[in-house]
């Protein structure tokens, strides 16, 4: 850009959509009158040259630094803010409908926090200008960006199940191109408003979803979604070495497998209770969908806090096939204990929040319980064998004692 009231313009335009504003409710503030958008427009749109006191006032109004004003005085162009050299930035595209004022800024909200934090976000708002052919920009941005989010609502749900609109068109792309690449993890739908089965799309039902509808989830679902999109999610640790298994079947064997038992003892009893961390998003399998029985269920598994013991396994899956506790939509026979994960394999992530979730913790209570009370029993019983020995032993010491030859 070459002359300050273009860059201005666009520093305008960036700093206002990170505030959620429209171009009335910033002539609002910074002038007592929102008729003079048309003002904002002419800076934004590069035909208006800002007076110094206008630039002062909207600065004000924007939490404008002067650093940014300094930049926009410069040759630098402010369209796009600067990365580092060698920087992997993942690019977004945001799909959405067009509701409520409100609901456009939350989109646009969302959006500027994820271009704070490193991603390239493009939205129509920033990146589609009048004069554009806006099913050519959705085609593009659609296949050209590493991921795309869709904001699930009600009306969003609506027109693309109906194929209305620029959403319709979208959902034609996406679910094309979904087919043809094979590459389900590019699409990422997120719950922004309404309960899920109000708000997903036919084709997204079966999918893993982040849930950003209110502000007790936001945050942990804002988490989820930012190391998504960094490939930052928690990785699975490294696989050991096979344990080295004793074969001897005399008392060789016997103190062996006292050792192991001690040592089985120690490791359990000094642990926490098992608990479950939370879904293993990135392992989570898709459905098929393919019309045949089941083909909507798919595998999922819950990191635990600790490797559990067989007997705490053995446990938890029998209570799992027969809970003290169920409803008619508990499914016995899926659960399964594999190092320190539980897999429910044959179930959807709606069916865990509704019904699973209560019967999770249920179990895992149960196996605790069991645990410990195997763990008990065992160090009794290896005491009261300790306490033969040594009567034994001493018995032995006082015959030989009294013995003469």
């Amino acid at each position: 850009m070459s002359s300050f009231g273009q860059r201005f313009g666009l520093l305008l335009r960036r700093k206002r959509a990170e505030n959620g504003l429209t171009q009335a409710e910033l002539a609002h503030r910074a002038f007592g009158n929102p008729d003079r958008k048309s003002t904002i427009s002419g800076i934004e749109n590069g035909r208006t040259n800002p007076q110094a006191k206008t630039v002062e006032i909207l600065a004000s109004v924007l939490g404008i630094s002067q650093e940014e004003l300094d930049a926009s005085f410069s040759t630098q162009s402010v369209s796009e803010p600067p990365t580092k050299a060698g920087q992997d930035t993942a690019s977004v595209f945001i799909s959405y409908s067009w509701e409520s004022d409100a609901h456009r800024r939350w989109v646009i909200g969302l959006a500027a926090r994820l271009r704070r934090d490193g991603v390239d976000a493009k939205l129509d708002h920033w990146h589609a200008a009048p004069g554009d052919q806006l099913t050519e920009f959705m085609e593009r941005e659609i296949r050209a960006n590493d991921f795309v989010i869709i904001v699930c609502t009600p009306t969003y749900k609506q027109k693309s199940n109906s194929r209305l609109g620029g959403v319709g068109y979208e959902g034609d792309i996406m679910t094309a191109d979904a087919l043809t690449s094979k590459n389900h993890r590019k699409f990422i739908p997120i719950l922004a408003l309404g309960r899920w089965q109000e708000s997903a799309p036919d084709w997204l039902r079966g999918k893993y979803r982040i849930n950003l509808s209110n502000n007790e989830f936001f945050e942990q679902g804002y988490h989820d979604l930012i190391t998504t999109l960094h490939g930052e999610r928690p990785k699975p640790p490294p696989i050991g070495t096979k344990p080295v298994f004793s074969k001897n079947n005399g008392e060789s064997g016997k103190a062996g497998n006292k050792t192991l038992n001690a040592k089985f003892d120690v490791r359990v009893r000094e642990s926490e209770p098992v608990k479950i961390l939370g879904v293993v998003v990135d392992q989570v399998s898709e459905p098929t969908l393919d019309g045949s029985a089941r083909s909507a269920l798919y595998r999922i598994p819950f990191k635990l806090s600790r490797k559990p013991s067989r007997i705490w396994s053995e446990h938890f899956v029998r209570t799992w096939n027969s809970p003290p506790k169920w409803t008619s939509m508990h499914r016995p026979g899926i659960a399964s204990v594999s190092g320190d994960q539980i897999v429910l394999d044959g179930t959807t992530i709606e069916e865990v929040e509704r019904t699973h979730r209560e019967t999770l913790i249920l179990c895992v209570n149960e196996a605790n319980i069991a645990e410990a009370k195997y763990i008990d029993a065992k160090i009794l019983e290896d005491k009261e064998k300790q306490e033969r020995s040594k009567a034994h032993s001493e018995s032995l010491s006082e015959a030989s004692k009294r013995l003469k030859f």
